[in-house]
């Protein structure tokens, strides 16, 4: 069955010194959802990979939405063209509000943030709390050692081998909208063997 991706949220990186690579992957995925009409709920940021996914966006006349703390807004961390920049008072209902009412999680190569955001998802997602697609955008190998990390959780029966369907891995940001369309359907039955 084919999902129909509406609104997507984003986690990626603010960092101005990674690689090149990651801002032009973000930028092209911005431009790519934007050209499907794709709503994107993200950090909020305006630098780095943040920065270019809204930018990519935003050129084709796509909505963005940025979610960012009061603490990085008072250092002036927001993206100032956004369609709507939503102020909050902490991460934990930063988390809360991007992926609220979304029909699909992509990640983007980062550092701790992102990938305690992403695996927040993975563990809502197991627990039937978040029942959408979640997919890892491959860039350079990045998610190489996660999914090894993951794959030897399910190996040393941590997890369920079933919770291998909770994530799908793309190389190319070209790849994110149908990975996220044909991604296998997700139930809150899933509880049942949440714990093992």
């Amino acid at each position: 069955m084919v999902n129909h991706i509406r609104r997507v949220c984003v986690y990626c990186a603010s960092s101005r010194q990674a690689d090149s690579e990651y801002t032009e992957a973000a930028y092209r995925l911005g431009h790519l959802l934007a050209e499907r009409g794709i709503t994107i709920v993200y950090g909020g940021g305006s630098i780095g990979s943040m920065g270019a996914l809204a930018d990519g966006a935003l050129s084709l006349g796509g909505r963005v939405i940025g979610v960012l703390p009061r603490f990085m807004y008072d250092l002036e961390w927001g993206h100032a063209g956004l369609t709507e920049l939503r102020v909050v008072d902490d991460l934990h209902e930063r988390k809360r509000l991007m992926i609220q009412d979304v029909d699909g999680m992509v990640a983007l190569p980062g550092g701790s943030g992102t990938l305690e955001e992403m695996l927040e998802a993975i563990t809502w997602k197991r627990l039937g709390l978040y029942l959408n697609p979640i997919v890892m955008v491959n860039i350079r190998g990045y998610f190489r050692p996660l999914v090894a990390l993951l794959e030897g959780a399910i190996l040393e029966r941590f997890m369920d081998v079933r919770h291998r369907a909770m994530w799908q891995v793309v190389d190319r940001v070209e790849d994110v909208i149908s990975a996220m369309e044909n991604a296998p359907d997700w139930s809150p039955d899933a509880r049942g063997f949440a714990t093992l």
